[in-house]
């Protein structure tokens, strides 16, 4: 197996690298973003791309985007989500991981996606509850920050905010996990990381319907690889 990780920067995309390396150890060799390239951040959770590489280097594996227009219509997208598998493809990737946990029309989609592409999809914490994962995320050493709030169903209060400060105040219907959209956060420690993200919390802004906190790299992490 040699597996490729779909990392949207933010922490079920962690532990989902978490748990295939538990499962299927040496197996993960990269990590796959989309990027809005207009900006030169991560789709939604609006990560700084250097912050991303840095996320990259402390998981200690190369890493793969996919640039996006803004806006992107779907045609675009689904168009360069083939170029990068078939990529992926022949560098020798067998397998594509998601951290989706519940909702069974986006696993629909990406595995329709993925049907003759020669990668076959695998979802590590499908089915988990999400409560109680959080929980597990945090008790063993996840930190992360809310870069992105739907402010319809979260105060915008939130965004900025260590996601394990927050966990108890969410509010009543709102996933523990964000997993309809609610939040979406950044990753700067954990055990999938061989040392902690230095970030330094920088403007918050509402755009397109949303509350978005920047993060910026205080400290550069050096790839031991070059």
């Amino acid at each position: 197996m040699k597996i490729l990780v779909s990392w949207s920067s933010g922490k079920d995309s962690a532990w989902t690298l978490q748990t295939l390396r538990s499962e299927y150890p040496g197996s993960v060799a990269g990590l796959l973003t989309s990027l809005n390239e207009t900006v030169d951040r991560v789709s939604m959770h609006a990560v700084r791309h250097d912050v991303l590489r840095a996320q990259a280097v402390a998981a200690g594996l190369p890493l793969y985007t996919i640039p996006l227009p803004y806006p992107c219509s779907n045609e675009v997208y689904e168009q360069r989500l083939r170029d990068a598998i078939a990529r992926a493809v022949t560098a020798g990737f067998t397998h594509v991981a998601y951290g989706d946990l519940f909702l069974e029309d986006i696993r629909r989609y990406r595995e329709t996606q993925m049907v003759g592409t020669g990668l076959e999809p695998l979802f590590p914490i499908w089915g988990r509850a999400t409560g109680p994962l959080a929980r597990e995320m945090v008790a063993a050493g996840v930190r992360a920050r809310i870069t992105c709030v739907n402010p319809r169903v979260m105060p915008r209060e939130f965004a900025g905010q260590e996601f394990a400060e927050v966990l108890d105040l969410l509010p009543e219907g709102v996933d523990p996990c964000g997993e309809r959209g609610e939040f979406h956060t950044c990753v700067t420690a954990g055990p999938m990381f061989s040392a902690p993200l230095q970030i330094t919390p920088g403007e918050v802004v509402e755009r397109d319907g949303f509350v978005f906190a920047d993060l910026e790299l205080a400290e550069p992490l050096l790839d031991p690889r070059r």
